[in-house]
């Protein structure tokens, strides 16, 4: 598929379409997504207080529960596309739901026993994370199996709005149950989380297109096609490795976010916890005129664009002083980067959806997924190494440069003569209900 043919193929809407609103399945999906991000932002406040005011946690161990936490994303994300591919994606996310509940219950468990430790929690972690990715691989590429090709922009941007809340109120509400009962008890909220998540997916209807036993290749084999077919693909290659750039530039700066607010602007607690929840909510403007903006701009100037302002949005923490009013700055200027990310993530994703065939989109999605996991531990020791060497802002600044970075990328490739939105591909073997 070259890239003018691309621009030509725009997504006629579907005579088959069906509202989103009177859809079953997507508001089963969206409302099972939201309630377990907003779970494991309750997990997300409560974990930490547990590890260090509970169980008196080293500084020393602290770093390990984050890296606990991250790791599997990098090591599983690649074979965890190849599952969601080869095994029905409703039954993914329904498992890892079930498991993750009882994972997570291990905790407020044995607290209640009296056997809570550190490496419980270290254990708990690590295949806590392990669930996720392999959930997230199933339920981002089960999508387009259950909205219209035509409706996949808007069902795109109704999910991200909905995370957007979820993550704000899972956020600020987990602050208050961690304040009411306790941090081990807040935990109960994240298992059940789970269980109305599980229930949700059980309810969702896809029809999808999967090979037959004697066609799948071998792990290996389905991993490189899969990130082969991103890079070979004039389209995704760009795309993807923009998002990667964008990883290792943000992963400079957000090494240092809340330690510059805390030390050099002399925030305190709360206006750290202010600026982080002005910042979150951007995200619910970003997907409510993502649509719009790839409807009258086309999605190369949309991606563009939002890559450019969350470079120019970096800016008021080069330049701030301790006070309200800069505090106030760079809070509007976070809401303002993350409706940019939003409004660029969810047009991205809608693209490599409507490009990738159905056989192969939770390898395409994992590719991703990859290399940006795997370049954010390079940036926070990119960060730590220009600070120790230079200085913290030295660091925010190189990190605030490179974030220009994805912006070229993407406009120096084939993505640049993309104004409308690509159609879906269909698979070898015909869709069929599942």
């Amino acid at each position: 598929m070259t890239p003018a043919s691309t621009a030509r193929d725009a997504a006629a809407p579907s005579e088959a379409a069906v509202p989103l609103r009177t859809t079953r399945s997507f508001r089963a999906y969206r409302a099972g997504e939201a309630v377990t991000l907003a779970g494991t932002s309750v997990h997300g406040v409560a974990l930490p207080v547990v590890a260090v005011l509970e169980l008196d946690a080293s500084p020393g161990q602290v770093p390990l529960l984050a890296a606990a936490a991250t790791a599997p994303a990098f090591v599983l994300a690649l074979p965890a596309g190849v599952a969601g591919d080869r095994y029905p994606k409703k039954r993914i996310m329904v498992g890892t739901d079930l498991a993750a509940a009882a994972v997570v219950s291990v905790v407020p468990g044995c607290w209640a026993a009296g056997l809570l430790s550190v490496p419980v929690l270290y254990a708990v972690t690590l295949l806590s994370g392990a669930l996720t990715v392999l959930h997230q691989a199933a339920s981002i590429a089960i999508v387009p199996e259950i909205v219209d090709r035509s409706q996949a922009r808007p069902a795109n941007a109704r999910i991200a709005g909905a995370f957007s809340r979820a993550d704000t109120a899972g956020t600020y509400g987990g602050t208050l149950v961690v304040g009411l009962v306790g941090a081990v008890r807040a935990l109960w909220l994240d298992a059940a989380s789970y269980v109305v998540s599980a229930w949700c997916a059980s309810r969702i209807r896809p029809s999808a297109v999967r090979r037959e036993a004697a066609d799948r290749p071998r792990m290996l084999a389905a991993i490189r096609e899969g990130v082969g077919y991103v890079m070979r693909d004039p389209i995704q290659r760009p795309l993807v490795l923009s998002l990667a750039g964008h990883a290792y530039a943000d992963g400079i700066v957000t090494t240092h976010f809340a330690y510059t607010l805390l030390t050099r602007l002399d925030s305190g607690s709360t206006g750290l916890g202010l600026v982080m929840g002005v910042t979150a909510a951007g995200g619910l403007a970003g997907a409510v005129v993502a649509t719009r903006l790839v409807d009258r701009h086309g999605p190369a100037r949309v991606l563009s664009a939002g890559f450019l302002a969350y470079t120019v949005c970096g800016v008021p923490l080069l330049v701030a002083r301790p006070g309200p009013v800069w505090l106030g700055v760079i809070a509007l200027a976070g809401a303002v980067r993350t409706a940019a990310a939003v409004a660029a993530g969810t047009t991205q994703r809608s693209i490599r959806q409507q490009l990738c065939p159905p056989e192969l989109q939770s390898r395409a999605q994992q590719t991703s997924v990859w290399l940006v996991t795997g370049l954010r531990p390079a940036a926070a020791l990119t960060a730590g190494g220009i600070a120790a060497s230079f200085s913290v802002h030295s660091a925010l600044l190189v990190g605030t440069a490179l974030c220009l970075v994805p912006a070229s990328l993407l406009w120096s490739s084939p993505l640049r003569r993309l104004t409308v939105m690509p159609a879906l591909p269909l698979a070898k073997d015909g869709p069929h209900a599942s």
